[in-house]
C-alpha cells in the first residue's frame, strides 16, 4: 500500500449560489500518478482550484508535503487559459493586438518572461536544467519572439517550461494537450513520461478516455460527484452512445433569415501575400482563393501562420493594406471599414474567447455577435432581443442566460460564443480551434450545429483544427501551412 500524498475528505464547493461539488472522496498515495476525468462541466477544474486553495469549501484536504494552510504553495497548475501582463503591468489586451507591431513592443519577450520568472541555471530535483527545460518543450526557437505574438500552443509549451521550473511537490494540467499540435502534443507526453519516471507526481485534468501510460490512476466525476476512481487498468469509461445527445431540430433553422448580403464570388482572395515583423516573415507568398459556400479545413502545426492568415480576413491585422487582399470581391484599402468587413463574417478563436468581456452574461455574449463587439454595450430593440432568445433556446442553455459567461462550464461558454458567431448568420464563417477542451458529447453537438447550419444556408466555412475527429462532415477543401508557407491543398475525394 503506497504512503498517503493527498487526501481529499468530504469535500463540497458551491459558488454563486449553486452546488458544483458534493461529498468527494479520494485519496492519492505516494506513488500514484492521476487523471481527472469526466463530462464538460462535472466540477473537474473546480476541484483542482479547491485543492489550490481557490475556492471555499467545507470538508478536508491534506497533504504529506505541508500543513493544510502551506501545502497549497508546493503545488504547480498549467491552466487551461493564460493572461500574461506587458511592461507597464498591465493585462487588459485585446485580441487584436497580437498583430500590431507597436503593442509588441509593449509586451515581454519570452526570454526576458523566463529570466524574470527563473534566472538560475542549475540542475533541479526533476532533473532538469532550464536551459535543457526550454530546448526539450521547443522554446528556444521563441525566445525572442513577443509573448503577445505566441500562438495558443506555443504559450502552452511556455507555460509547462515555467511550472517545472517552480520545483512543486504536483504538477496539475488542466487539459494540458489541447491547442498542441500532433508534434506538440508527442513531446509532452515524452516530457510528463520523464517526469513520472524521476518520481514528479502527476495531476491530468481531460474530458476524454485518452489517458497516458504514465498515469496509474483514473478519478470520474460528473454533476460534482465523484462516479468512480481507481486503478488505470481497470477503470471503465462510459461508451459515447450511452449518453444522451443534445437534439438539433434542424426545422428550426429554416425560420432563420440570412440577413446579410451574400452576393459575391469569392469570401476570400488573396494574391502573394507575405507578412513579416521585423526580419522574421509570417506568412511568404500565399495564393489563395475560397469560393463561395466553399467549406475549407485550414490546418498546420503551432506558430505555421493559420492565426495571422485569419486575421488578415478579419480585419485584425492591419498589415492587409500593404497586399492584395480581396475580401467580398472588394480589394482590402478601398474605402470599406472594418465594421464592413466584420459584420459579413462569424467568428470564433481561443484568443476571443480569452479576451472576452468577463463581466458579460451568456445573453449578452450571444447578442454581441450582432454588433461585433467584445461585450454588449447598446440597448437591443424587441426584434434582436427575441432573436437572441430564440438563439438561447436553439442552443439548449436558456436556463444560463443570466449567469456570467465566466461561471459557464468551457463547454457552455464554447457554444455560447458559438451562437455569437452564428447569430447575424453570416455569409462567412471562421471557427479556430471552436472544440478545444470540449468533451466528446459537445464535441459532436458542435459538428452537428455546424453541418447543419452550413448546408441549410450554404455558408462559406473556414475551420482550423489539429484534430481531424473534429472537422465537420460539410469541409471538403484542405490547406495545409508550414513555416508560413502553402505546404499542401487538397480536395475529399466522395467514396
Amino acid at each position: 500500500m503506497n504512503n498517503f500524498f493527498l487526501s481529499i475528505e468530504k469535500v463540497s464547493v458551491q459558488l454563486n449560489g449553486r452546488q458544483v461539488l458534493k461529498d468527494i472522496n479520494l485519496l492519492i498515495g505516494e506513488k500514484e500518478q492521476w487523471a481527472i476525468t469526466g463530462p464538460g462541466g462535472s466540477g473537474k477544474t473546480v476541484l483542482i482550484h479547491t485543492i489550490c486553495g481557490q475556492h471555499f469549501f467545507t470538508g478536508k484536504i491534506s497533504a504529506s508535503f505541508g500543513t493544510q494552510e502551506n501545502f497549497q504553495h508546493r503545488i504547480a497548475v498549467v491552466e487551461q487559459q493564460h493572461r500574461f501582463r506587458d511592461i507597464t503591468n498591465r493585462s487588459d489586451f485585446y485580441y487584436q493586438q497580437r498583430y500590431n507591431s507597436f503593442d509588441a513592443e509593449r509586451t515581454l519577450t519570452v526570454r526576458e518572461d523566463l529570466d524574470l520568472f527563473f534566472s538560475v541555471e542549475k540542475k533541479m530535483k526533476n532533473g532538469f536544467s532550464k536551459t535543457e527545460l526550454i530546448q526539450l518543450l521547443r522554446i528556444d526557437e521563441l525566445l525572442d519572439e513577443p509573448l503577445i505574438q505566441l500562438s495558443n500552443g506555443e504559450n502552452k509549451r511556455l507555460q509547462l517550461v515555467k511550472a517545472l521550473l517552480m520545483e512543486g511537490e504536483l504538477l496539475i494540467l488542466d487539459q494540458p494537450f489541447i491547442g498542441l499540435d500532433i508534434s506538440g502534443r508527442q513531446i509532452l507526453h515524452k516530457v510528463l513520461n520523464e517526469l513520472s519516471a524521476k518520481g514528479i507526481r502527476l495531476m491530468l485534468v481531460g474530458s476524454g478516455p485518452e489517458i497516458p501510460e504514465y498515469i496509474t490512476h483514473v478519478a470520474e466525476l460528473n454533476e460534482g460527484l465523484l462516479k468512480s476512481s481507481g486503478l488505470k487498468k481497470d477503470f471503465k469509461f462510459h461508451n459515447i452512445d450511452d449518453k444522451p445527445l443534445p437534439f438539433i431540430d434542424a426545422g428550426q433553422l429554416k425560420y432563420i433569415h440570412r440577413g446579410l448580403s451574400d452576393e459575391f464570388d469569392f469570401a476570400v482572395r488573396m494574391v502573394d501575400v507575405n507578412i513579416k515583423y521585423g526580419d522574421k516573415y509570417v506568412l511568404r507568398h500565399i495564393d489563395w482563393k475560397v469560393r463561395k459556400a466553399e467549406k475549407w479545413s485550414l490546418s498546420g502545426p503551432n506558430g505555421a501562420g493559420k492565426s495571422t492568415l485569419l486575421s488578415l480576413i478579419t480585419a485584425d491585422n492591419p498589415q492587409a493594406y500593404a497586399n492584395e487582399i480581396y475580401l467580398f470581391d472588394r480589394k482590402r484599402g478601398t474605402g470599406e471599414s472594418i465594421w464592413d468587413i466584420k459584420r459579413r463574417i462569424g467568428y470564433i478563436s481561443p484568443e476571443l474567447h480569452l479576451y472576452f468581456d468577463s463581466g458579460a452574461t451568456a445573453f449578452q455574449t450571444v447578442a454581441s455577435g450582432l454588433f461585433d463587439t467584445i461585450g454588449l454595450f447598446r440597448q437591443l430593440n424587441q426584434e434582436q432581443y427575441d432573436l437572441v432568445k430564440y438563439w438561447m433556446q436553439l442552443i439548449q442553455l436558456l436556463s444560463v442566460q443570466d449567469k456570467l459567461l465566466s461561471q459557464l462550464s468551457l463547454g457552455e461558454q464554447r457554444i455560447i460564443l458559438l451562437a455569437r458567431a452564428l447569430i447575424k448568420n453570416p455569409p462567412l464563417l471562421i471557427l479556430d480551434e471552436p472544440c478545444q477542451g470540449l468533451d466528446e458529447v459537445n464535441t459532436l453537438f458542435f459538428k452537428a450545429m455546424i453541418d447543419h447550419f452550413c448546408q441549410t444556408f450554404h455558408t462559406t466555412l473556414i475551420y482550423v483544427s489539429h484534430y481531424h475527429q473534429e472537422i465537420p462532415e460539410c469541409v471538403n477543401l484542405f490547406l495545409y501551412l508550414e513555416n508560413g508557407m502553402i505546404a499542401q491543398k487538397t480536395e475529399r475525394q466522395n467514396s
